[in-house]
């Protein structure tokens, strides 16, 4: 049986050269920059400690500051969370599958995991299961995550409910994680919304939006299907110019409001829509989530 994980190398390698490789290994280490340290015990404070490591409610309970000791972290867990919904097997914009472009996305980011020896976990699902593989490191265990993406989603299979694995993480998910978010062009609905912002407290929270196809793909002429909702599109209604015109404005206000709740979230994101676009697409996620951190701690 082929690697999935090779042919996300092959691909990486096709769409970047080694500059760029070196430049995203770069953006992908200081996402863990800064502190990067757990906490272990409290003890007195001594001039020069930071302010900022003062333990308030335990200092009013001692009578005097004491500060939080901190051990460091040598290695840190990612944790892939991808829709496996029945809409991902649906058309990406390039007209590739979406599940391919998922697979690519989290091979991406947990093949960077694996380079810097950080530990990488999935967690996937639908609206009748989710499924939790823990983190552990090695390219083995990332080639077992990423063929549980490609076989889970089927065009018959049952539908998305990110929050479903959203509500999972954050009820038995613990230590914090670097959770990167692979779905299609869903729109948080309140509950969803209230979720991503709980786990954006407790993770680092990255995602990475695969765009969808539009109304007929490339090609005028030939049947569309809803994957979703498992019907046929008529050909007349795929051909009417004045309903694609109408679809795609639709499209274009649920992606402005999408776009909307992460940045009210503080949540970096990117949209990708071929395999072509995917390293630049990851360069551009974590750049962009550097940034975050930077204007957040200012």
């Amino acid at each position: 049986m082929p690697s999935l994980l090779q042919r996300v190398k092959a691909k990486m390698f096709i769409f970047a050269h080694r500059k760029t490789t070196a430049l995203l290994d770069g953006e992908y280490g200081s996402v863990f920059k800064g502190r990067s340290l757990d906490f272990d015990d409290l003890r007195s404070y001594v001039p020069g400690d930071e302010v900022r490591d003062i333990d308030w409610k335990a200092t009013a309970r001692h009578g005097s500051p004491l500060v939080k000791r901190y051990t460091a972290v040598r290695r840190h867990s990612v944790l892939l969370l991808v829709d496996t919904g029945r809409t991902m097997a649906a058309e990406a914009a390039s007209g590739e599958a979406k599940v391919d472009l998922a697979i690519q996305a989290a091979g991406v980011v947990g093949y960077l995991a694996c380079r810097h020896g950080d530990d990488v976990g999935l967690l996937h699902g639908s609206v009748e299961a989710t499924r939790y593989l823990p983190p552990r490191s090695g390219e083995h265990h990332l080639e077992r995550l990423l063929r549980e993406v490609q076989e889970a989603v089927r065009p018959e299979g049952p539908a998305s409910a990110l929050a479903g694995q959203l509500d999972y993480a954050l009820r038995y998910l613990k230590g914090r994680l670097l959770v990167v978010g692979v779905a299609d062009e869903f729109l948080p609905d309140a509950r969803t919304e209230e979720l991503l912002r709980r786990l954006r407290v407790r993770h680092e929270v990255l995602w990475i939006t695969i765009k969808d196809a539009d109304l007929a793909g490339e090609e005028r002429g030939r049947s569309s299907r809803d994957v979703g909702q498992g019907f046929a599109i008529p050909k007349a209604l795929v051909d009417s110019s004045e309903v694609r015109q109408a679809y795609a404005a639709a499209m274009a206000r649920r992606d402005a409001q999408r776009r909307d709740v992460f940045r009210r979230l503080g949540i970096a994101e990117e949209q990708v829509g071929s395999s072509g676009e995917m390293v630049s697409s990851v360069f551009a996620l974590l750049e962009r989530h550097k940034s975050g951190k930077a204007k957040r701690a200012g």
